[in-house]
């Protein structure tokens, strides 16, 4: 073979166990000890159905402590200010619970109405109104368990927007934010769930 014909690349026998694959599933509480996917969903749990999938980012605030004489950033001076964690999740289930989450601070009034109920927004946030944790589970090629990933304190801090149109459906854009517990204040308020390697 010639010189100039040689491929290169990064795929190798490990590759096809390394995947992550289609746009998995979300889930409100999900206790990593407990539940399962399947239990999971019989609990009520799920977030519901998704078209577009989802986003996980968890992204630090780096400072870089600045010292007479050097002229760039150096190693071991970088201290981290702040983590921004996020998941987003576009939800096609619009039910009466998805739409109060997604006002961040709500209320529903299911009593005053004989035919529907009232989902009102407040202008203060409780700590009711955060979500224990906010769960993502994915397909992880060559493994029968899934990747899992969590944010904690979670509230969805994009607010509501439907739009509607002809021949479609409504997509409501979540954005969940991770908040820290002040019982844990050392640990950022995400984790992510990754499976072992299988026995042969």
């Amino acid at each position: 073979m010639s010189k100039l014909c040689k491929s290169l690349s990064g795929y190798t026998a490990l590759t096809t166990e390394s995947l992550i694959l289609d746009a998995g599933a979300f889930f409100l509480d999900f206790d990593i000890e407990e539940d399962t996917f399947e239990s999971a969903v019989q609990a009520g749990k799920l977030l519901g159905a998704t078209r577009g999938g989802g986003q996980f980012s968890a992204i630090p605030e780096i400072r870089s402590i600045e010292v007479d004489g050097v002229k760039g950033k150096a190693k071991g001076l970088q201290v981290i200010d702040s983590w921004e964690v996020k998941m987003n999740a576009n939800v096609l289930e619009i039910t009466k619970e998805n739409l109060a989450r997604a006002l961040t601070a709500s209320e529903v009034d299911e009593v005053a109405n004989e035919t529907h109920d009232i989902i009102k927004a407040k202008n203060c946030i409780d700590l009711t109104d955060y979500i224990e944790n906010i769960t993502w589970l994915g397909t992880k090629s060559g493994s029968a368990e899934p990747l899992i990933i969590q944010i904690f304190n979670a509230l969805n801090t994009s607010g509501l927007t439907l739009q509607t149109q002809d021949q479609n459906e409504v997509v409501a854009a979540m954005e969940f934010e991770g908040h820290y517990d002040d019982v844990d204040l050392d640990n950022p308020p995400f984790a992510i769930y990754y499976p072992k390697p299988e026995t042969p």
